[in-house]
């Protein structure tokens, strides 16, 4: 059931460096009950993708380019099977990177995902406004629609479901994600006004209001 589901199990804004370079990080993981071959399988197959994320075309191997459909792009910077992938994430004009981390953990493979930005980003409009949950919500369908691929072959990614997006379960959904990236941001020492004002208006976003 999806009112049982849930997106990351653990959630950081972290500081970071790239390219010798401060960033900052949005860090969430899970657990899924699957071996880290499988799971890597989920996340590079150009044919499982669109079950759970979108559909990704380009040159899916190490320094190719990628492009998610009607998203990001970029290129792929590592790519070590069942083990770690980096890519730029290039949208809007505007580049930062994700790094997914492979690992097994009692019967299942820890999915650890790092989306980090240039620290110069904070200055701007984007993140003075939304802060960490922007991306972070996000993630979170990502990771509440591979645990439905995982748990049962869903086909469908729930947010390309519009009668579940307006549902007061997706509302409540992305309210709590927000929420959630709104504790991590003031763990990691934001005031904590401001950070809930950000998640707030991140939720407003996804919801609609």
């Amino acid at each position: 059931m999806l009112s049982n589901a849930i997106g990351a199990e653990f959630r950081e804004v972290a500081d970071r460096e790239w390219d010798g370079k401060p960033a900052k990080a949005v860090v969430a993981a899970r657990v899924y009950p699957t071996d880290p071959e499988d799971l890597w399988d989920a996340l590079t197959n150009a044919e499982r993708l669109p079950r759970w994320f979108s559909p990704v075309s380009g040159d899916l191997r190490l320094g190719g380019r990628y492009q998610v459909e009607g998203n990001a792009g970029g290129t792929i910077l590592r790519c070590e099977p069942a083990q770690a992938l980096d890519l730029s994430w290039e949208f809007a004009g505007a580049t930062s990177w994700v790094t997914v981390r492979l690992a097994p953990e009692g019967q299942g493979a820890r999915l650890t995902l790092e989306h980090i930005f240039p620290a110069t980003d904070l200055d701007g409009e984007h993140w003075r406004k939304y802060g960490p949950a922007a991306v972070g919500v996000g993630w979170d369908l990502g990771f509440l629609g591979l645990g439905l691929h995982l748990a049962s072959g869903e086909a469908k990614p729930p947010e390309t479901d519009p009668a579940w997006m307006a549902s007061e379960e997706a509302k409540g959904f992305m309210r709590g994600s927000a929420d959630a990236w709104s504790a991590a941001h003031i763990a990691s020492g934001e005031d904590p006004e401001t950070a809930r004002r950000m998640a707030q208006n991140t939720a407003a976003f996804y919801t609609g209001g």
